[in-house]
């Protein structure tokens, strides 16, 4: 009885230790939350100016450029996914690399061949065990991106989408990521980052119903669309970057305090087997006194006798 004692106390301290580490973990997610939160505002309104440039330049002319204007039988799709590089966040990024499973598969269905590219160090573990074809891929910065990373991210793509297809591009870029909704809730999406459509766009940022002025283009509008479409991918990667940080530090807080929680309750579980168990130890051992005593007083009177 005595070793089944000592097995729960070292269960005890054992879940403990764990529920400390998994405690110091959801205040840690929970403190990097705000600021997650505050840069994903932070980089709205640039965002939202950029998707007006575009608007503004496609409805002014009549330039044909990857930014604005759709192939008529696209053949090669770009998809970039965002996962985590840690784990330790529940289903935040299993998640994601289902979304992105689907829209391969739908893309694939509409006769497109798709190229994968990947951020986070669990979306190229799973495609790595799989052995599935990776375009490319970036990770060591999916819980604190910043605008140089995005800009990391964003170069390999642009150059696929002002290449032609035969020569390797791709004619739709498609972005896989989690939407930081609320502390609660999280959803992965999918959206077409190009070409651009300039009705979603407008309704994605809100923007109202008005006429755009005329405009004059110096020295083109195709240049002017050269210049805006690096800017654009950077600024659309970047913000699901930080939505997907935030997403990431949401879920792990999430899981960590489930984490802890649990570890709370097997302790109770577990001091309450330890208290029968030393409960019983103890009737034990008081149980071997009185047989031993009536024992002993047994033979005291044979004696007598």
């Amino acid at each position: 009885m005595g070793a089944q004692l000592r097995v729960y106390k070292r269960r005890i301290r054992s879940v403990t230790a764990t529920k400390k580490i998994t405690k110091a973990m959801e205040m840690i997610a929970a403190s990097r939350i705000v600021k997650a939160q505050r840069q994903v505002t932070a980089s709205t309104p640039y965002a939202s100016e950029l998707n007006r440039a575009v608007a503004a330049v496609a409805t002014g002319s009549n330039t044909k450029h990857p930014l604005t204007t759709e192939v008529e039988a696209p053949t090669r799709a770009a998809i970039v996914l965002i996962t985590s590089d840690r784990g330790l966040a529940g289903g935040y990024s299993s998640s994601a690399i289902k979304a992105a499973e689907k829209l391969t598969e739908r893309l694939r269905g509409e006769g497109k061949e798709v190229d994968t590219y990947i951020v986070g160090r669990k979306g190229v573990a799973y495609y790595g065990f799989r052995e599935r074809k990776v375009a490319d891929s970036w990770t060591g910065f999916t819980d604190s991106p910043t605008y140089a990373d995005a800009k990391r991210v964003a170069g390999p793509l642009i150059e696929a989408v002002t290449t032609e297809t035969a020569e390797g591009g791709v004619d739709e870029l498609h972005i896989v990521f989690t939407e930081f909704v609320s502390m609660m809730t999280q959803n992965p999406v999918e959206n077409r980052m190009l070409p651009l459509s300039l009705d979603k766009a407008e309704k994605a940022e809100g923007a109202k119903d008005e006429i755009l002025p005329l405009f004059d283009f110096e020295p083109s509008a195709e240049d002017v669309l050269d210049a805006l479409l690096p800017r654009y991918v950077e600024s659309r990667i970047y913000n699901a970057l930080l939505q997907s940080a935030a997403s990431e530090h949401a879920a792990r807080r999430r899981a960590m305090k489930a984490a802890t929680d649990n570890a709370g309750d097997l302790i109770k579980s577990l001091s309450r087997l330890a208290n029968a168990a030393r409960q019983a130890e103890i009737t034990q051992e008081i149980s071997e006194i009185v047989g031993g005593s009536s024992a002993l007083a047994d033979a005291n009177a044979g004696s007598d006798k």
